[in-house]
C-alpha cells in the first residue's frame, strides 16, 4: 500500500506545506514525513485529520490506494516494441515516479553509439545492470566495464561519472537503483 505517496501528491498539488496540514491534522510534521514516507501508516482518525487538513475524502484516497498497480510486467516480446527516439535511447519504467518509494526500476535500449547519463540528485545509491541483449559499457568514475548478454553489475554508484554506452544495435538492460 502506498497511502504515504498519494496523501504527498494531494498536498503538493493543493500547495499546502506539511507544516499546514500537520497543524490542522494535530500531528507533528515528523510524524506527517514518516506517514508521506511510508515509513509509519496513520490510524483511520490520523487518516480522517489529515485528509480533513487537506480538504480531501478519505474513501477518495483509500480507493486510490486499492486503485494502485500492484505489478508490472514487461515481457519480452515488448522489448521490441519500444520507440528509441533521435538520442539513441530509450527508458521503459515499470512504476510512475508515485509508486517508486525504494527502488527505481527501468528497462534500458541503447543503440549503438548511443549513452544514458545517470540519474539526477542521487547520492550513495545501489545499482543493478543486467545485459538482456547486446552488449553496453559502463562507465563508472575511472573505470570501463564491458558486459554482455547474461553479464550483470552490482555497485554503488558515483553521481556525474557513470555512464552507459550501447556497444552493439539495439542493447536491451534491466536497471534497478535505490532511491
Amino acid at each position: 500500500m502506498n497511502l504515504g505517496s498519494i496523501l504527498r501528491k494531494h498536498r503538493k498539488e493543493l500547495k499546502l506545506t506539511m507544516k499546514e496540514v500537520a497543524e490542522k491534522a494535530h500531528i507533528s510534521e515528523g510524524f506527517l514525513s514518516q506517514i508521506e514516507n511510508n515509513v509509519n501508516t496513520p490510524s483511520v482518525d490520523t487518516l480522517m485529520n489529515i485528509c480533513g487538513a487537506m480538504g480531501v475524502n478519505a474513501g477518495d484516497i483509500l480507493n486510490q490506494v486499492e486503485r494502485q498497480v500492484k505489478f508490472v510486467v514487461i515481457r519480452k516480446s515488448d522489448w521490441n516494441d519500444i520507440d528509441v527516439p533521435k538520442s539513441g535511447f530509450a527508458t521503459k519504467r515499470f512504476f510512475p515516479p508515485d509508486n517508486r518509494t525504494v527502488i527505481d526500476t527501468a528497462i534500458l535500449v541503447i543503440n549503438e553509439g548511443k549513452s544514458i547519463p545517470v540519474r539526477k540528485n542521487i547520492r550513495n545509491s545501489q545499482e543493478l545492470l543486467t545485459v538482456l541483449k547486446g552488449t553496453v559499457e559502463l562507465e563508472l568514475g575511472d573505470e570501463k566495464i564491458i558486459l554482455s548478454e547474461g553479464d550483470s553489475i552490482h555497485y554503488w554508484s558515483i553521481p556525474g561519472k557513470e555512464m552507459i554506452f550501447g556497444k552493439s544495435p539495439a542493447s536491451i538492460v534491466v536497471w534497478v537503483g535505490t532511491i
